[in-house]
């Protein structure tokens, strides 16, 4: 099972979604996100919000089309992405996909980065990535993975979120590394790419966020 979810980011980089729809998929709407999926006749299973930023009409519409709607007050300690977060984790996916994250107010941006470790802290299996029309964003715990090359998104960055990332190997890269210490504030990693249909990076210790993004 697969989890998409839409915020109420800038229309302008939300990427075509009816490319990611698909049988296994549960959408999920969080404040003008639900207006947004209900507009391209994607209907959410259920949303999230305080839905300050629609009107009357279109909250009368997500009422209509929308099976399980959760609104809150404006002044909670969650935001609403948050709140639409926890309960996706509680459904067990294989995968949560945030559309509509990113753009607008840099506090929004920074605060849906951070839920990106929600399943790190829960020791859960569940990934979750962020999409826009130029980036794919996830973070990984210490192990090893696989990458395949995407002909849309050439450059991979790899940041440390965290004090210390050990050990880190790149193979299969342009630029490759072997058991690499890269610190917090560390730009080393920015802009590689593939060179083979696959590679690999590993770590020992720490967590990376990794960047996929084309210009």
């Amino acid at each position: 099972m697969k989890i998409h979810i839409l915020g109420g980011g800038p229309s302008e980089l939300i990427p075509e979604l009816q490319s990611y729809a698909g049988e296994d998929v549960i959408w999920v709407g969080v404040d003008r996100g639900v207006y947004y999926l209900i507009s391209k006749q994607m209907e959410p299973h259920i949303a999230f919000g305080d839905f300050d930023s629609v009107s009357e009409q279109e909250y009368d519409l997500i009422l209509n089309h929308v099976p399980n709607v959760n609104q809150y007050q404006a002044e909670k300690d969650e935001t609403d992405m948050e709140l639409a977060i926890e309960w996706a984790l509680k459904q067990n996916p294989e995968i949560i996909r945030i559309f509509g994250g990113t753009g607008g107010r840099l506090d929004h941006l920074f605060a849906n980065v951070q839920l990106l470790l929600r399943p790190i802290i829960q020791e859960k299996k569940t990934i979750i990535e962020m999409i826009d029309r130029q980036n794919i964003v996830s973070v990984r715990k210490e192990g090893k993975y696989p990458l395949k090359k995407m002909g849309e998104y050439r450059y991979i960055s790899f940041v440390p979120i965290s004090a210390d990332v050990n050990n880190l190997t790149l193979e299969g890269f342009k630029y490759p590394l072997k058991d690499c210490h890269i610190p917090l504030g560390s730009t080393l990693c920015i802009s590689n790419e593939l060179i083979n249909t696959y590679g690999t990076f590993s770590f020992t210790k720490g967590i990376l966020m990794v960047i996929r993004s084309r210009d």
